[in-house]
């Protein structure tokens, strides 16, 4: 389950940056200077509260820092002030350079990866079933306790299962474990090292890491400077928004808060998410099983990614559906020419499914709710004070329940069946980019012909997200009842079916 929802120091730092960033670029009149004091308010003071040293804290804010403004990291090796390159990075059109998920190496932890330890709590016991079942003769007992020869232990665990009293672990790194596409491995100095070929930024890791050294980096300035210039800016927000903000951040007053960030106004997903749904149930009704032995949902750009490197041959059975987002920010568009539009949602990936060439056009940014957390703090957001406005009930419940893990396929089943209401739609799901695979290891052999896959690369589907502040059943409870405010139950009653053609273009 990781970390989520759980407040941590790490939370408070992060938010902390991301609100200075935000006051950085509301107050901004051509002069980023400030951008140097920033980590003397965050960490005050000349005794440390994390690190070793309040240099370090600082050093590692300065980083976040950098990332939260989509600069990138400065090398340790050289000197460069912080404000390194902002300039050209303060226009909203500018998009951050890859990689979008970093390490920050001087505050990786160097954790051990994939080791057996023995723990100062052996009994030095008479028996030794531990050195007893050792292939590789790599336990010795000394002063009374057990040890582990690293030179010899191939780390099959074996003595783990056989110590009575439990004290044999296997240390593993919190990231790799994380990471679905094996894409973390150690650098010369032990450091964490993230294989950027591998890497789907799906930002588990970052989600997972309990030093705080992984960051994505974030559009918070470019999104403020956009709306300050004057142009308005829709924010569209993704249908895991529900309760991140808190009890008093409930639906009715997200219309007005965001206006108090400066947005001209908010629009759901959850429309777009309907539309989606029209799509994919069309295409799969059509596609299989005469042109494709199955079909995968397209609206988790890391589960696609993964689908379609992973496996080539198969590429084609990942929907074409145009995402949630997409759709959503066509019709915002369509609707007011010459905006801008913000995806506010809960993943680390939609930031690079903006940045494809194809989509640049229809997002201008994407912030976590986690991002949006920082602005409300800067700009003295106070939700129990919002004005109250109803929640609009054009995205049917089933769009609003895309963000839970199983939701996506059965919106597109119940679609489906008022399509062809003679049609079976079999469904097989998973979450996580391991059960991904396996998942998508059965349908190559021939297993799930026939089938609809829903893959979410993160655990419980959007509400587990890299950006997500809740714990995962709390979001899915704020989830579900959003959806009973819907006057909709199904995609195919949404208003919006008759410009589906339109944004399809």
């Amino acid at each position: 389950m990781g970390m989520r929802g759980i407040h941590t120091s790490i939370n408070d730092i992060r938010k902390k940056v991301f609100a200075e960033v935000a006051r950085l670029s509301y107050a901004y009149d051509g002069d980023l200077s400030d951008m140097e004091n920033i980590p003397y308010r965050i960490i005050p003071g000349e005794v440390s509260t994390y690190r070793e040293s309040v240099f370090l804290e600082r050093a590692i804010v300065k980083e976040r820092m950098r990332l939260a403004m989509g600069l990138p990291l400065r090398d340790v090796t050289e000197h460069a002030p912080v404000s390194q390159g902002a300039q050209e990075c303060v226009h909203p059109e500018k998009y951050y350079q890859p990689p979008l998920i970093n390490i920050i190496k001087f505050a990786c932890h160097k954790c051990p990866d994939n080791q057996v330890v023995i723990t100062d709590q052996c009994q030095g016991c008479l028996a030794q079933p531990c050195r007893q079942v050792c292939p590789r003769d790599a336990i010795y007992f000394e002063h009374g306790q057990a040890h582990i020869d690293r030179n010899h232990c191939i780390r099959c665990g074996k003595c783990m299962g056989v110590c009575q009293y439990g004290v044999i672990l296997r240390m593993e790194r919190p990231c790799a474990v994380a990471c679905g596409m094996k894409a973390i491995r150690s650098d010369e100095y032990g450091r964490a090292d993230i294989d950027q070929e591998k890497c789907v930024s799906c930002g588990m890791c970052l989600a997972n890491c309990p030093f705080g050294a992984i960051a994505d980096k974030a559009q918070i300035f470019q999104c403020i400077q956009a709306i300050r210039s004057g142009i308005p800016v829709y924010a569209a927000i993704a249908p895991a928004i529900a309760g991140q903000f808190g009890a008093a951040g409930t639906p009715e007053r997200m219309r007005a808060a965001f206006r108090q960030l400066g947005f001209a106004d908010v629009v759901e997903v959850a429309i777009g998410a309907d539309l989606c749904t029209l799509q994919e149930a069309r295409d799969f009704l059509s596609e299989v099983p005469q042109r494709l032995p199955f079909m995968g949902t397209s609206c988790c750009p890391a589960w696609s990614v993964m689908a379609k490197r992973e496996f080539p041959q198969q590429a084609d059975c990942i929907s074409m559906a145009l995402t949630p987002m997409v759709l959503t920010g066509r019709l915002i568009k369509k609707e007011n020419p010459g905006c801008k539009v913000a995806f506010i949602g809960p993943c680390a990936a939609k930031k690079l499914e903006a940045s494809r060439k194809s989509i640049r056009s229809d997002v201008d940014f994407v912030l976590t709710f986690e991002e949006v957390m920082g602005m409300f703090e800067a700009r003295n957001v106070d939700f129990t004070t919002l004005q109250e406005m109803p929640v609009p009930s054009s995205a049917s419940a089933d769009g609003r329940g895309f963000s839970i893990s199983g939701g996506v396929a059965q919106a597109v089943v119940n679609c489906a069946r008022q399509l062809a209401p003679d049609r079976e739609v079999p469904v097989e799901r998973a979450e996580g980019l391991n059960d991904c695979r396996k998942m998508l290891m059965r349908a190559k052999a021939g297993k799930l012909n026939g089938y609809l896959l829903e893959g979410m690369a993160c655990p419980g589907g959007c509400i587990g997200g890299a950006g997500t502040v809740q714990l995962i059943p709390k979001a899915a409870q704020e989830v579900e009842k959003v959806k009973k405010l819907s006057e909709r139950a199904h995609a195919y009653e949404s208003s919006y079916q008759s410009i589906l053609p339109a944004l399809e273009e």
